[in-house]
């Protein structure tokens, strides 16, 4: 074969296919192959004027259709699938040849490949790619790790294809071995707090202020035009105004509530217990999903009868639509900064040396959580890299302030008329955790010296102590 391929994509699913369009889209010659070849030859056929595709039906034929360093672009389910088709191209590339996995893979299994294909003299590039099938085609937000090395042959391409704000590619080189995967997955994790978060405004909107869905579509319209201006404000208006087509109904009410996950939510919350980092809001999103889920529980509790607050209940002090607007800001300022909180803290753990404005700044198109305020959080990082939390930048902390009457009102509201708010809520408690001058933490270290002997550290002397507790003989008990 004369022609060789720039960049190969093998795994031609949606989110494969399009991958491969754009890069031919983008003038770059593509190698496709698929464990159907049927799968090839139909984006061949279907796609073909898009660019210059180089099909193969073998591994071997692909990996000979790549010119050095091989480029091969793995688009697989996470886990076992991915493994195998590294254990079928690994043997087949020579030294300085890359694979980069571009689905959402658990960072720790991307760094467990990386290390393993590193000894062998290959580069493992673990690739978020974020914005869904449209993003792929016309331009992704993408995240690469992997070596400095590999990101210098690679790392072209990539910004070639990705989404633009102002000429500016949403690409960048995160980090060595799984940083990339673990800034995709820190990013799903927002995406599940940002959601739930604009569900609850939704819900407050229509059941204490009476909207209907599509008059509440006309308020995310609106607020899409300022602040809140975002891809997931702005679908939210669309999903609100649809009208079902069999029933005549508006569309939310036809859809069984009961929210999916594919896990990345659930990752990212168990990956900040591991690094100690309060991910609250994003923990909720999960766990509101995961009770939404819960069908036989819910249904064991309607039968129940579960009271709710008594109809004298007091109705909202304010005006709820600026209120639920300035809670909603504030609440998705705190899921953004858990977020850099946890990928500060991982970059940390791991030596990984990430650029936290870089990250808000390869979010600002193409992925699903873009949004207008992503340039102030950019702007924050810019000014102090190791800036402890988001709260504490001017503009941030001027917003939250501003907002914490009305996202107090609101959250209060909530409690009173038995609408679950745990989004609004947890990213209040937050908020007043970190502004707490001293936290009831002392009574815990008090009682975890009582029955375990644990000590703890004391506010007017250095070193840790144990107290000799006059009821010791309980603490053996208990013990």
């Amino acid at each position: 074969m004369s022609e060789k391929a720039q960049i190969g994509v093998t795994g031609l699913a949606v989110m494969g296919r399009n991958l491969a369009r754009n890069f031919a889209r983008h003038g770059h010659t593509v190698a496709v192959h698929n464990r159907s070849y049927n799968r090839t030859k139909e984006l061949v056929e279907e796609f073909g004027h898009e660019g210059t595709f180089l099909p193969s039906e073998s591994a071997e034929d692909f990996v000979a259709s790549l010119e050095r360093p091989r480029r091969v672009v793995i688009m697989v389910k996470a886990g076992a699938p991915t493994d195998a088709v590294i254990d079928e191209f690994a043997p087949l590339l020579e030294e300085g040849d890359m694979l980069i996995d571009a689905g959402n893979a658990h960072y720790l299994d991307t760094r467990r490949r990386e290390a393993a294909l590193r000894e062998r003299g290959l580069h493992f590039v673990g690739t978020g790619v974020s914005g869904g099938e449209e993003g792929a085609l016309h331009g992704p937000s993408i995240m690469p790790g992997g070596s400095k090395e590999s990101y210098e042959a690679l790392g072209p391409l990539l910004e070639d294809i990705s989404a633009k704000v102002d000429g500016e590619p949403c690409c960048v080189h995160v980090g060595p071995d799984g940083a990339g995967h673990f800034v995709k997955m820190v990013h799903n994790g927002i995406e599940y707090a940002d959601m739930q978060l604009i569900a609850e405004a939704y819900d407050l909107l229509r059941h204490v202020g009476g909207h209907t869905p599509a008059e509440i579509a006309d308020v995310f319209k609106g607020w899409n035009e300022g602040r809140l201006g975002s891809y997931l404000i702005e679908i939210t208006a669309e999903v609100l105004k649809q009208v079902d087509a069999d029933s005549g109904k508006p569309f939310v009410d036809v859809v069984l509530d009961q929210a999916e996950q594919k896990g990345t939510g659930r990752w990212t919350v168990q990956a900040a217990l591991d690094l100690g980092v309060p991910v609250s809001g994003i923990a909720e999103s999960v766990f509101a999903r995961a009770l939404s889920g819960g069908a036989d529980v819910r249904a064991a509790a309607a039968q129940a009868g579960l009271p709710g607050p008594s109809a004298t209940a007091g109705s909202h002090s304010g005006d709820l639509q600026a209120d639920v607007e300035q809670a909603l800001f504030a609440s998705k300022i705190v899921a953004y900064a858990q977020g850099f909180q946890q990928i500060q803290a991982a970059s940390k753990e791991y030596g990984w040396e990430i650029d936290p404005g870089a990250m808000a700044k390869i979010w600002r198109a193409g992925c699903i959580i873009r949004a207008k305020f992503l340039d102030f959080i950019k702007q924050a990082y810019d000014k102090s890299p190791s800036l402890p939390t988001l709260l504490v930048d001017q503009y941030f902390l001027d917003a939250v302030s501003g907002a914490q009457d009305a996202w107090r009102r609101v959250v209060a509201t909530a409690a009173q008329q038995g609408i679950p708010a745990p989004g609004f809520s947890s990213a209040l408690a937050y908020y007043d955790g970190l502004r707490a001058s001293r936290l009831p933490a002392a009574l815990i270290q008090g009682q975890r010296d009582f029955f375990g002997a644990h000590t703890y550290r004391r506010v007017d002397k250095e070193g840790s102590f144990h107290t000799l507790w006059a009821t010791s003989e309980r603490n053996e008990i208990s013990a």
